[in-house]
């Protein structure tokens, strides 16, 4: 379950950015709730209507000038850039561009199992092809002794790059880097691709034109792909390349919106990050990133769309792969049910493709809401992703965990990692001490929604101003909206029983609903019931009829009170980790016979997940705790099974009787109860 955050604008500045900016109240409230604190703030934060001049990036002017003097000289030149969608685009911009004006150009993508950035040996191979200049893409900031080694070879250097700077600069002619420590150029966040278009500009004297004109809508998949912030500058750049897409003529373009479904859809900021983006990325993690630079550098349709194919097959091969590891986790689990109620789940496994760790490390994060640390051994290495979320940091526990590894990096919500040979455990035990020590409760996955709406706010015109905040990306989410004490009238399957339409009145307004990924079944509501619901909202036009869209992201009974719920999850699993707890908690933990009982007759034959019946279950008297440790008793005893794959709770057929209270979590719990009455 996620931990709801209502946002609560405040009224005031709410009616002033309706009236002095001309937007709909719940475009406004969604404004204020993101921390528009006023109408100049909004109108500073959505009318960008330009980049800013390339040269203020620290040491652009150097680029250029580097780079027209080897065009000038006739000086052969390599842009080295990356395996992932944002490298390859980048790599695409300046490549073409510098094809176009006559340079000597040619390009070097690493493969992932080259590891990230510059290495020696690449850099012997671009040295052996006569080149006498590098232009990094997307890497190089962090390149320290790869530059020197490129300078000992008598060749020079140019980076461009906009991951953050470590202690020192890498020895170039420029490193064009808006995170460098002295930089003072007005934005900073943009992705490789768009520092790539940055300088397409300055070499064209520091007018975009052409540049946006050519590559405004590589650098917005980049933008959109890199995930990151979706403000300023970069709303720009997405919205201006999102408008090219739609009417691309681009053999490459129209060939991936073709294989991903896309050809007669308007393409957005998901259809980026869910259709396009995903199949440029399947070339690096399962075949060569060559495969998408040659897509998007081919001018035939034909051929364009037979590399698009090729990548399609290779994003299939991509979830393939990604199942089958994910698969192997669940048997993990399984067998090990008690790494679930772990502080952060650490997992170790054997010859998992390294390029799709990362992707599962995220999936099992959302699925489970606890930090993840996964590692594969492959040839005596055992290397690995993490992931987090809250205020638990990746680079924080990895930096405790330093003896255990011969190398790390990443930041609070990610980073990758390589454990000494033998050493799995220990790295493991140090993740954990980690934990303990920073978090005596870990962070919960959190849901947040921008305000409550009432049923006069479901207009329309009102919802259609939400456009105006798009294109929508991190720091500028898609805004969601609390509907409270709604009464469920119906609920009915769609698409064969995979999601559910619930009919609902909120106050005097009937509304119809969609959830998706989610059967009736196991909704934690039924008919009758009262609820509070998280919803996006959205325009649905059929029969040249207009009509508001209501979209269920999440759904909680009526009155449910979730810090009683996280607090009960957090003591229970401290129990399990055998913590020692204050004496007064443990008689609150102990279930009733009769508790059990209710918990066992309430699954359906078919399962259900755990917190569904227990929402189902809620009272005054169960708390989440006990249900827990009624779940956990039944299962010691083989009287349930719980799969770690969706959380399913599902009757054992029994052939014999169990005597439930030789469950070893009642057992302890008994003695815990009984030592705290001897004190």
């Amino acid at each position: 379950m996620k931990n709801w955050h209502i946002g609560s604008p405040e009224k005031n500045t709410v009616s002033k950015i309706m009236i002095q900016c001309g937007v709909t109240s719940l475009t406004a409230s969604a404004l204020a709730a993101k921390g528009y604190s006023s109408p100049e703030s909004v109108i500073s934060a959505l009318n960008v209507g330009e980049l800013s001049d390339p040269f203020l990036i620290a040491d652009m002017q150097k680029a250029a000038d580097t780079i027209n003097n080897a065009v000038d000289s006739g000086e052969k030149i390599c842009v080295f850039g990356d395996y992932d969608c944002d490298g390859i685009m980048a790599s695409v911009i300046l490549y073409s561009y510098l094809l176009e004006i006559g340079a000597d150009i040619t390009y070097y993508i690493p493969e992932r199992s080259e590891g990230y950035g510059l290495n020696n040996a690449a850099v012997d191979k671009i040295c052996g092809g006569g080149v006498k200049l590098i232009i990094t893409v997307d890497n190089g900031i962090s390149a320290i002794s790869e530059a020197e080694y490129i300078y000992s070879l008598g060749m020079k250097l140019v980076v461009t790059d906009h991951h953050r700077q470590g202690d020192a600069l890498p020895k170039a002619e420029a490193v064009v880097d808006p995170h460098r420590h002295d930089d003072t150029s007005p934005f900073k966040f943009l992705c490789g691709a768009a520092v790539a278009l940055k300088l397409v500009a300055a070499l064209e004297g520091g007018d975009y034109t052409m540049a946006m004109e050519q590559f405004g809508d590589l650098a917005a998949i980049a933008t959109i792909a890199d995930v990151v912030s979706l403000t300023g500058e970069n709303r720009f750049l997405a919205a201006y390349g999102l408008k090219l897409i739609n009417n691309s003529d681009r053999p490459s373009i129209i060939a991936l919106k073709e294989i991903s479904g896309l050809s007669d859809k308007k393409i957005d900021s998901r259809s980026i990050g869910f259709g396009i983006s995903p199949r440029i990325n399947a070339a690096g993690r399962c075949g060569s990133p060559k495969m998408a630079m040659e897509l998007l550098l081919c001018e035939s349709p034909d051929e364009a769309l037979r590399l698009a194919k090729e990548l399609d097959s290779l994003n299939v091969l991509r979830k393939d792969m990604e199942s089958e590891i994910l698969a192997q986790i669940y048997e993990t689990l399984d067998a090990s049910p008690d790494l679930l109620n772990q502080r952060v789940l650490c997992i170790f496994g054997k010859n998992w493709h390294h390029g799709i760790i990362g992707l599962v490390c995220s999936r099992i994060t959302e699925q489970f809401g606890k930090p993840c640390f996964i590692a594969s051994e492959e040839n005596g290495e055992i290397r690995g992703s993490a992931r987090s979320f809250g205020d638990f940091s990746v680079f924080g526990a990895l930096t405790a965990a330093a003896d255990t590894l011969s190398k790390f990096g990443g930041h609070p919500a990610a980073g990758g990692f390589t454990i000494k040979p033998g050493m799995q455990e220990d790295f493991r035990r140090a993740i954990a001490e980690y934990a303990l020590a920073n978090h005596s409760v870990m962070p919960a996955v959190e849901l947040r929604a921008d305000c409550r709406i009432t049923p006069d706010m479901l207009t329309v015109e009102n919802v259609s101003g939400l456009e105006l905040l798009e294109p929508f990306g991190t720091e500028n989410e898609k805004p969601l909206f609390l509907i409270e004490d709604a009464y469920i009238a119906d609920i009915s399957p769609l698409s064969g029983g995979i999601h559910s339409k619930l009919r609902l009145n909120i106050g005097n307004t009937a509304a119809d609903a969609l959830m998706f990924r989610t059967p009736p079944n196991q909704l934690p509501v039924r008919t009758g019931d009262r609820c509070d619901l998280i919803v996006a909202l959205g325009i649905n036009e059929f029969r040249n009829k207009t009509s508001v869209s209501i979209f269920v992201n999440d759904i909680h009974p009526k009155n449910l009170d979730q810090n009683k719920f996280f607090a009960g999850l957090n003591i229970f699993e401290s129990f399990i980790r055998g913590e020692k707890l204050p004496d007064n908690y443990y008689p609150s933990m102990l279930p009733t016979r009769d508790m059990t009982a209710a918990v066992y007759k309430n699954i359906p034959a078919n399962g259900i997940s755990s917190d569904t019946l227990f929402l189902r279950l809620v009272s005054p008297q169960l708390n989440y705790c006990r249900f827990r440790v009624a779940v956990e008793a039944m299962r010691q005893l083989e009287l349930i099974s719980v799969s770690a794959a969706d959380q399913m709770i599902r009757r054992n057929q029994i052939s014999r009787h169990a005597d439930l209270n030789s469950a070893p979590v009642l057992i302890s719990l008994r003695e815990k109860i009984q030592a705290a009455l001897q004190k």
